[in-house]
Parts: structure tokens; C-alpha cells; sequence
């Protein structure tokens, strides 16, 4: 693995949960090498999803506490701030936008469209073959 550093957005841990296996082998290299990244965006999106079964819940609250959690600080409101006011993104997408630049930490998501246009992300979709 190259010495990139990753932030996972919420889509990451919801193929996750389908059995993708991209994003098993994608997440199982980066749970062993510590690099389990994700916003307190994401974990409010994938925990707060209520059609969640009670055992389906516990297993996603496991995978979360493996993670590294950034929360939203004033640097990241400022930045997401910053990013909201040049593009038209969600609010959710411009926080964890703005935690992956401050943190200088590559997002990895499918949707790369929703983050296309905010300069200075660096993105990786692991469902592309160029593997980190």
C-alpha cells in the first residue's frame, strides 16, 4: 500500500454491508494497516439510517468502532463553509470534503460526482481497478 492516507465516506460502509467484495478487500488492507478513517458525517449518516435491523445495527456499530472518528471542529466548519459557498454540494459532502483536505487525507467513495468539483480533493473510488 503507498503511503496514501484514507477518509471513507458513508456509501464505503454501505457496499459494506451489500458484500461488495471490492470494498471487503479495500477495507480489510485498510483495518490492517490502520487506516480506518471516517467523519462523525458518516457515522451519523450510516448509524442514524433507520431501517436498520437491531443485529444489522450492532454489526455497523462494530465496524464503526474500528474507526478513526473526526469530528467537526471550527477549522472543518470554516472550510466546509469555504467549499459550500464556491460549489453547489450538500452539506454533509462539503464536511466531509473539508475533513479529508484539513487532514490531508484522500477520500474514497463511489460517488465521485458529488465530489468532482471541490479543489484540492484528492478522491480514490475503490470499485476502479487502480487499486490505492
Amino acid at each position: 500500500m503507498n503511503n496514501v492516507h484514507y477518509l471513507l465516506d458513508t456509501n464505503i460502509f454501505i457496499y459494506h454491508t451489500k458484500g461488495e467484495p471490492e470494498i471487503l478487500s479495500f477495507l480489510e488492507l485498510l483495518s490492517f494497516n490502520g487506516e480506518m478513517n471516517i467523519s462523525i458525517i458518516t457515522k451519523i449518516e450510516f448509524l442514524g439510517w433507520n431501517k436498520h435491523t437491531p443485529d444489522g445495527l450492532e454489526k455497523c456499530k462494530c465496524l464503526i468502532s474500528n474507526t478513526r472518528i473526526f469530528p467537526v471542529n471550527e477549522d472543518v466548519a470554516d472550510r466546509a463553509i469555504e467549499i459550500r459557498q464556491g460549489k453547489k454540494i450538500k452539506l454533509p459532502d462539503a464536511v466531509i470534503a473539508a475533513t479529508a483536505l484539513l487532514y490531508n487525507l484522500t477520500l474514497a467513495t463511489r460517488n465521485v460526482d458529488d465530489f468532482k468539483d471541490v479543489e484540492g480533493l484528492l478522491i480514490h473510488n475503490p470499485f476502479q481497478k487502480n487499486l490505492i
